[in-house]
């Protein structure tokens, strides 16, 4: 080894520096140096590879790749050649090459542990699990160490987890995986608390739960040390497979007598005891209880022993919740149960309130109660808010009338009863000027809170946010009421809030939803980008930005929104392959299904599938025909008409539609049933989006000129099928068009702060879907007359003529919906119309399918037309008629240049609006406004009034560009 290192020595350092620059990302001089050293010596592979890397990383993707393939064809065995071909292949992302690499490299030097460990890791990157399993042998052969040959078993589990077939699983790969680890079990070979995991897991998914639980309780179960009750957690599983409830009572019990906090333990606790009491069991005269000992099988038992760990509470050193908490959960059971003994127990609302009186200054205290507030009658509701608001030490100042709170404690107990008073609905039964009055009490409350953190750091939160997030929530009440300067104050005061609290998410989330409500998307990328999402963020709350961005005509801020969102999913394949590869190496096997599960619930995302589609139509939107062509544009997305790369049967909504803090009652919160209706609206509008692309896809693959009636020749070129397919996609997108149009009938209404609605609705109402589908099926017609050729298609001429005027009556009716202010002054209050902006971004996408239509119109009449002028050249004759389509074709592009000119001078006009629109000036009606507010409302507004203006420009610039594509349509 001494002698190779010596030798390996003059390479090592000779490829340094293009180490360094590849490192300091200067690929450039990385490449140079490596062109350098290769001069002096042809057979250093590793710098021809990182050369490779260089060009990889300058965007020379296919010289990149040819040098690596030079290389890789040496099978080269030199570690430094090794692992630069695996970063290669590794940011080429194809991670397959390197299990070719790896493959060579150990029949070249078949007893290399090294080489034999990263062939096992090059599988696991691409999931090769019976290769895994068979190189994991292989290395067991050559070094006998215990983790080797559990890596074979653990891709044994890895197949049966994978196969399609569960009764091949069953039955083949995991009774094989069985015997593996029960031969190191006689041979007394098990070593790490790893493989009895992994013994464990097997059994269990074998259903073998009693030898699982033998297991666990035996020997090898005293290896199970890494977690906290990690044995006695794996015993309950069994347990509770195996339906033994007498040795779950008393292990939750026993554990229970340990710990009196820990709550997991109170559910089994009373799950077993009332299965026990469903089974009539009694314990056996003479013996044990059960295995774990003694079992409580009768309701006064668990009366009893709830009670004594309150008493026991009552002794500890610190205060505990879990054993008041419990009362509280079984006198819900009995309930529920209908019995009769909820009485021994107390009276919840009693019960509750001792609750509050000793933990009501902790944060935690609302979210305790909030589960068992259905306990209360409807009727002792006011009386029990009233109850909890006397025990608070809170007194009246000179400078108010409201009693303040003196201290922290005071003010965390007053806000625990004002979130209880929203949730028990008390908030909502108010009259317009209670509420007013209650929103004006609570801000009181929150500026006087703001004393208590001004030693806070800008990082942490104010004491007193919550006032200002509930008196936010009273107003959207008021706006959904109709009262339409409500929504400015709440953006108001959330503004406010922020400036005190500058990292509250629940005021940014908040905001970030009201603004994209009023069509303002500008101050919305500001607020996201603070939240500083990180990793499945960008799934799980990453629809707040996505589904507003484009709809509301900020083109470039939609573009970074989708490439944000894209890069993570992107990201997710090779990220979880490097987890998977961790969890081999350090023996957590039980995470590797976990991981792998993972990376199919983000490949499945619904949310992944909407963001791909949109950034295509959105680059074709914003590049096709204007900086590149139709037919390149979609070449360089790899776009196929008859692909179909989403996972319909598949698809995951991973959103979090909960983000948003909420205190409503449960009849007016987030129901499951608007989870399912979400779902269902985003799947079909995803279907439509989706069928949308691939029909624009199909347009270039049917601009081959083709030879008239000439049908061998049709069918030899293949266009005749590109044009099933595109017909065949009409037909999808008709069916879906109509099961959106169904499902839009239902007339959903989501909660204001639930999921917001598709851009369905709008696409239907303001005529884009008709026009749409109609340019489509005119692609049809057209391709019909390049077929039959000009001689015999009158009636397809006058089917292509009436089309045109069609379709250009649609386009006005669309730009008509378009017409009106942005944001209108009346009454001196303020009204926004963003249906305006959503019907113009629609406008300015089936224009552009318009002249994506007239461009395949365009190259199928341009050759007629010359073949006619030929002829009439041979013939001398002037007269020679022009058939009607001609002059249909160049009136319907002077008239969508007019119209396109019209939409132009529409939008100057709302620009020259919007800029002169002084907002300052407006006399704001509430004149209750504090100065601080004042200034507050016209950052607010003055934030919409920009981002309107932003979203006009960037339309209009869109659409000049369009303009120029049109004038160009010339035949």
């Amino acid at each position: 080894m001494a002698a190779r290192g010596h030798v390996q020595d003059p390479n090592d350092r000779r490829l340094r520096p293009i180490y360094d620059y590849l490192d300091n990302g200067n690929n450039k001089m990385a490449i140079q140096q490596a062109d350098k050293l290769l001069k002096k010596h042809k057979d250093l592979h590793c710098a021809k590879v990182l050369k490779a890397i260089g060009l990889q990383r300058t965007g020379k993707q296919d010289e990149a790749y040819a040098l690596a393939q030079e290389v890789a064809a040496l099978e080269p065995t030199d570690d430094n050649s090794l692992q630069a071909l695996t970063i290669l292949y590794r940011e080429m992302h194809r991670p397959e090459l390197v299990t070719k690499l790896y493959e060579a490299a150990v029949k070249k030097v078949p007893n290399s542990e090294e080489y034999h460990s990263h062939l096992f890791m090059a599988y696991a990157r691409v999931g090769e699990y019976k290769k895994m399993q068979q190189a994991g042998m292989a290395l067991y052969k050559i070094v006998p160490k215990n983790p080797y040959y559990f890596w074979s078993v653990m891709s044994l589990i890895m197949q049966s987890i994978s196969a399609q077939d569960e009764n091949l699983s069953k039955t083949m790969f995991l009774p094989l995986a069985e015997r593996m680890v029960e031969k190191m079990v006689k041979e007394d070979k098990i070593e790490a608390e790893a493989e009895v995991e992994l013994y464990y897991m097997i059994l269990e998914r074998l259903e073998k739960y009693k030898e699982a639980l033998d297991v666990v309780r035996g020997k090898l179960g005293e290896k199970l040390t890494s977690e906290l009750q990690s044995r006695e957690n794996k015993c309950m599983a069994m347990y509770k497979k195996l339906r033994r409830w007498p040795e779950c009572n008393a292990l939750s019990r026993r554990l229970l007598l340990k710990n009196s906090d820990d709550w997991q333990f109170y559910i089994t606790y009373f799950d077993s005891v009332f299965q026990l009491i469903d089974e009539s069991w009694t314990p056996p005269a003479e013996e044990e209880h059960s295995l774990e000992g003694e079992v409580h099988y009768s309701i006064e038992q668990a009366v009893k022993f709830i009670e004594e760990r309150i008493t026991e509470e009552s002794k500890s050193s610190r205060p505990l919740r879990g054993p008041y908490l419990a009362k509280l959960e079984l006198i819900r059971r009995l309930r529920y149960r209908g019995c009769n003994d909820e009485y021994k127990l107390g009276d919840p609302e009693e019960l509750m309130f001792q609750y509050f009186k000793k933990f009501g200054d902790k944060p935690c205290c609302f979210t305790d109660l909030k589960v068992f507030v259905d306990l209360l009658p409807s009727s002792q509701y006011t009386k029990f808010v009233s109850q909890l608001l006397e025990v608070i030490p809170l007194s009246a100042t000179a400078e108010s009338e409201v009693a303040l709170p003196a201290d922290i404690k005071a003010l965390q107990q007053h806000l625990c009863v004002v979130q209880l008073s929203r949730l028990l609905g008390i908030y909502h039964a108010m009259e317009r000027n209670q509420k007013l009055t209650t929103v004006r009490e609570l801000m009181l409350r929150y500026r006087h809170g703001l004393e208590f953190g001004k030693s806070c750091l800008k990082t942490e939160l104010q004491f007193s946010d919550y006032y200002c997030l509930l008196a936010v929530h009273l107003l959207l009440d008021l706006w959904l009421e109709g009262e339409d300067t409500a929504v400015w104050q709440c953006l108001t005061l959330l503004e406010e809030g922020l400036s005190h609290s500058p990292s509250n998410a629940q005021f940014k989330l908040l905001l970030i939803r009201i603004y994209c409500r009023l069509g303002a998307f500008e101050p919305v990328a500001e607020l996201y980008a603070s939240l500083d999402a990180k990793h499945i963020q960008h799934d799980t709350i990453g629809y707040l930005l996505t589904r507003y961005a484009e709809p509301l005509g900020h083109y470039a801020a939609a573009s970074q929104s989708c490439n944000f969102a894209l890069r993570f999913f992107h990201s997710n394949q090779k990220d979880t392959s490097e987890y998977i590869i961790q969890a081999y190496k350090y023996g957590a096997f039980e995470k590797i299904p976990e991981f792998i599960a993972f990376r199919n619930r983000l490949n499945s995302s619904l949310h992944f599938a909407q963001v791909r589609t949109e950034r295509m139509l959105l680059d074709l939107l914003l590049e096709a025909n204007i900086s590149t062509s139709l037919e390149e544009s979609i070449k360089s997305m790899s776009l196929s008409p008859e692909e179909d790369d989403i996972p319909w049967k598949d698809l995951r909504d991973n959103r979090d539609l909960t983000v948003l803090f909420n205190w409503d009652p449960k009849d007016r919160d987030i129901s499951e049933e608007h989870r399912k209706l979400s779902l269902e609206e985003e799947t079909m509008w995803l279907q439509i989006r989706s069928l949308t692309l691939r029909l624009v896809s199909g347009l270039p693959t049917l601009s081959h000129t083709i030879q008239p009636k000439n049908s061998e020749k049709m069918a030899e070129n293949g266009v005749s099928s590109k044009i099933d397919t595109v017909r065949s996609l009409l037909q999808q997108l008709e069916a879906a068009v109509d099961s959106g149009k169904k499902f839009l009938e239902q007339k959903i209404q989501y909660p204001v702060l639930g999921p917001p609605p598709t851009r369905m609705a709008g696409f239907f109402s303001n005529g884009s879907c008709q026009c749409q589908t109609s340019l489509f099926y005119l692609v049809s017609d057209i391709y019909e007359l390049d077929t039959s050729g000009l001689e015999d298609s009158a009636e397809i001429q006058e089917r292509i003529g009436n089309s045109f005027k069609s379709s250009v009556e649609r386009l006005t009716d669309l730009f008509n919906k378009c017409k009106g202010d942005l944001i209108e002054v009346r009454d001196g209050t303020l009204k926004t119309h963003p249906n305006l902006l959503e019907n113009l971004v629609f406008f300015v996408e089936t224009i552009s399918i318009a002249l994506w239509v007239s461009s395949y119109c365009d190259s199928v009449l341009r050759p007629f037309k010359s073949n006619l002028q030929k002829k009439k050249k041979k013939k001398k004759e002037s007269s020679v008629a022009m058939p009607p389509v001609f002059t249909h074709f160049l009136d319907y592009v002077t008239e969508l240049q007019t119209l396109t000119s019209n939409v132009i001078d529409h939008i100057k006009g709302l620009e020259i609006i919007l800029t002169a629109l002084k907002l300052e000036e407006l006399s704001l009606k509430d004149t209750l406004l504090l100065q601080e507010e004042k200034t507050f409302t016209k950052t607010v507004q003055g934030k919409v009034q920009s981002s309107y203006h932003h979203s006009i420009q960037e339309i209009g610039e869109l659409l000049k560009k369009r303009l120029d594509t049109i004038k160009k349509l010339k035949i």
